[in-house]
């Protein structure tokens, strides 16, 4: 058997137990969806004076999980398209958020979007990028760059994570720690020896443990 065929069995491996753990964690992250509304509404206030979102029209949430973040994004103003590989997470922001003109896809940004170059005003990815390896964050980034015409949020951990959070990673044998030492620079130069994917990205404080690596994509690029 070829590497490529090991490597694509891998991958395939790999994400159906990604798929299945979300799958069966989903109605976990159902019951905080109210809390994770609060919490998400509370730092879209925190870096408005850095990044107003909503003078923006259209948003994509990247791994939108039960829904939470489309929600406060909506009420917010902006018109908002959810991506979310697990179904049964994908089932849960459909009830939850079924007062809502949102519009909930299944689909894996790692394996490519339905959706023409410069699709939305922002694309953003709450909490997804910790925990792909580091071939995946390329394609996250590349992908999200793609479909975004002025900016790319990655909304995740920053190097003042807990201690609880940094012992779960580790047990999750994850990229985690890689990740959260070397994301602006992973950024910066994700694309091929002669092109990023990013031109420039500013890294705002969320809050303590957490921030927003705002990037923007480059104006030229054809991936």
């Amino acid at each position: 058997m070829s590497r490529k065929n090991v490597n694509v069995q891998e991958k395939s491996k790999t994400d159906k137990e990604h798929h299945l753990l979300f799958n069966t964690i989903a109605p976990v992250y159902g019951l905080f969806f109210n809390r994770q509304k609060r919490k998400f509404a509370e730092v879209l206030q925190r870096v408005e004076p850095e990044l107003d979102l909503t003078r923006f029209t259209t948003i994509l949430d990247v791994g939108c999980g039960t829904g939470a973040l489309c929600s406060v994004l909506h009420q917010k103003g902006l018109e908002v398209t959810g991506i979310e590989p697990a179904t049964k997470m994908l089932s849960i922001a459909k009830r939850k958020t079924k007062a809502q003109d949102i519009n909930l896809m299944q689909a894996n940004v790692l394996e490519g979007l339905a959706f023409e170059k410069n699709s939305f005003d922002i694309a953003i990815a709450s909490y997804v990028a910790h925990g792909l390896l580091p071939d995946e964050r390329k394609r996250l980034y590349k992908e999200m760059g793609r479909v975004a015409k002025e900016y790319v949020v990655i909304y995740d951990y920053n190097q003042k994570r807990s201690a609880l959070t940094s012992l779960i990673e580790w047990m999750e044998g994850g990229d985690y720690f890689h990740f959260i030492r070397n994301a602006e620079k992973e950024m910066k130069g994700c694309g091929t020896e002669l092109k990023a994917c990013f031109s420039e990205v500013r890294v705002i404080n969320a809050d303590v443990r957490a921030s927003w690596y705002v990037c923007t994509p480059l104006l030229d690029q054809d991936i």
